[in-house]
């Protein structure tokens, strides 16, 4: 099997500018959302920053030591001890940008990234903020990560909580993002893909204004990757467009399978963001 992929972002209708980032490094079966946060266009720098620093990483260590300048965790895969360090690497960057800078002092984003191992056939999926990562199979559609929000971390603490006890909590408040400490907990895990599975990876510009049932109509209907993404991004303007949006949309394909063309050329393109307006 093998992973194609497709990616876009959408500054929304009420932001002024891009504060999220992505990058599809197909070399590396390599697919990273961020969406960041900070002052005055701290957020975007963050974000870029994150995005950048882990492609980067994954580019320079392809025939060194994965885990520098981190200790290799032998209960974990190499795929794993390299997805972690990456990720771990880029809040090292961005944590350190904002303490030598006063312009960009508490800027931090959050990050998911998936990477796809053709020898294993295994996805490995890294996430730290709220930013997610969806599973589509068989017309079912599954949320494989946890957002580390205020809203997730008292439910796991007292999950007995009323609905208004749970209307009174903050919305959209995390509590774990990259930059905010030189030291970040990533949660890792590993899914085992069959041929036809769609990962969605998004910031919660799209999860906060379209359902996950409405982003599986949506993903399973449409043509190919790139018009996936478009109508994703298309409907949560419909639905407000209150922040920024970014989709990545993977799909596990047997390895006789003639990629779409139209993916192939979208996937030239998806190293960046890029503000649309949502189509008529």
């Amino acid at each position: 099997m093998r992973a194609v992929a497709a990616g876009l972002s959408d500054v929304g209708l009420q932001r002024e500018h891009n504060e999220d980032s992505f990058v599809v490094l197909q070399e590396y079966d390599l697919f990273v959302v961020a969406d960041g946060m900070g002052g005055h266009r701290a957020g975007d720098v963050a974000s870029k920053l994150a995005t950048d620093t882990i492609s980067e990483f994954f580019r320079t260590t392809a025939n060194e030591d994965i885990t520098w300048p981190f200790h290799f965790d032998t209960n974990l895969s190499e795929e794993e001890n390299r997805l972690l360090t990456g990720i771990r690497v880029a809040n090292r960057q961005i944590y350190e940008r904002s303490a030598r800078s006063r312009e960009y002092h508490g800027m931090g984003t959050t990050v998911v990234g998936a990477m796809f191992s053709p020898m294993k056939q295994r996805m490995y999926i890294g996430h730290v903020g709220d930013s997610r990562c969806y599973r589509i199979r068989a017309g079912q559609i599954d949320l494989l990560t946890r957002d580390h929000s205020l809203v997730n971390d008292y439910l796991l603490a007292m999950p007995d909580l009323t609905d208004e006890q749970k209307s009174e909590l903050p919305r959209n408040v995390i509590t774990r993002a990259l930059g905010m400490q030189d030291q970040v907990v990533v949660d890792l895990q590993r899914d085992d893909p069959r041929a036809g599975d769609v990962y969605v990876l998004c910031s919660d510009g799209l999860s906060g204004m379209v359902s996950d049932e409405d982003i599986r109509h949506i993903v399973s209907a449409a043509d190919d990757l790139p018009e996936a993404c478009h109508k994703l991004i298309d409907r949560a303007n419909e639905h407000g467009g209150e922040d920024n949006i970014t989709a990545i949309v993977v799909k596990i394909e047997n390895g006789d399978d003639v990629p779409d063309g139209a993916a192939k050329k979208e996937r030239k393109n998806a190293n960046g963001t890029v503000d649309k307006k949502p189509r008529p």
